[in-house]
């Protein structure tokens, strides 16, 4: 039975990993920085704890879990011992620094970057999406293994390089998160939250449900991402100049030129998605029962 370590496995993603790999039949081994928190996890899970050291030596795979701001300093500890058997994952949010991060320092063992598009409050593995970015022929040959497994459980699997990755990220995580935030604090500063939450429709309660996604996780997790992937900078300074546009067109009452571009958004949505109509009644569905 194959062992796996889960280096920051106290944190919500590798506790998620840890249960859902117990839960398969795995023999699992988990660690984290909090000691309280490790024991905590331990005691919910029954997950074995060690060291990062202690955890590597005993694995025959290793899954990291950490921060972007930890991850060259966990990788640096643990990579004089990985061994020429064992296959190194990464379960970061972003893949090009992690994966040339890990090929600078681990010389023994195989690594592969992997991005699970979902977050810990996810109830199963089924129909979610993982993306699997290898960047050499042993790499691919060890992406199709993964592939394989995920399969077999109901999940979905993309290939890509780690570059084209990140530079899809920075728009579906990065300005998603962005738009998120910026509408909390605007709707934070008008100070009538409990009275438009009460009154508010399905548009409104799909603004609600991204602004709760992203504001009742970690902090420090989207900071990161924001200063971590790349061309966010010029992605938020171009939606702060669409913003102006659009406020520009209020502020003067230009109705006519409102409509004209609103309906030349509409016609290149439905050409660059064409079951854009389907998917926004389904979502109207989805919301309709929150």
């Amino acid at each position: 039975m194959k062992k796996i370590a889960i280096i920051g496995g106290s944190g919500k993603m590798g506790q998620w990993f840890a249960n859902f790999l117990l839960k398969d039949g795995k023999k699992v081994i988990i660690t984290g920085r909090d000691q309280r928190k490790l024991l905590e996890v331990k005691q919910q899970l029954g997950a074995e704890v060690a060291t990062n050291i202690e955890a590597v030596k005993s694995a025959d795979i290793v899954l990291l879990s950490v921060p972007i701001d930890n991850f060259e300093e966990v990788v640096k500890e643990i990579c004089p011992y990985t061994r020429s058997e064992q296959v190194i994952l990464d379960i970061t949010s972003i893949k090009v620094f992690p994966v040339e991060t890990m090929h600078k320092y681990i010389k023994v063992g195989l690594v592969l970057g992997m991005h699970p598009m979902f977050g810990p409050g996810a109830k199963d593995i089924k129909g979610q999406n993982f993306v699997l970015t290898p960047s050499n022929e042993d790499e691919k040959a060890l992406a199709r293994k993964v592939a394989k497994y995920l399969k077999i459980r109901g999940a979905r699997t993309i290939f890509m390089t780690p570059h084209k990755h990140d530079e899809l990220m920075t728009i579906i995580l990065g300005l998603s998160h962005f738009i998120a935030i910026v509408s909390a604090d605007t709707l934070l500063s008008i100070d009538t939250l409990k009275q438009t939450k009460t009154i508010g429709g399905v548009t409104y309660k799909v603004l609600l449900t991204l602004v709760g996604a992203v504001i009742s996780e970690a902090p420090e997790f989207y900071a990161s991402l924001q200063m971590s992937l790349p061309s966010m900078r010029e992605i938020e300074e171009l939606f702060q100049r669409k913003a102006k546009l659009w406020a520009d067109l209020v502020k003067n009452r230009d109705k006519q030129k409102f409509v004209k571009r609103m309906n030349s958004l509409k016609n290149r949505l439905e050409k660059g998605i064409p079951d854009f109509n389907k998917a926004y009644e389904n979502l109207y569905q989805i919301v309709e029962r929150l």
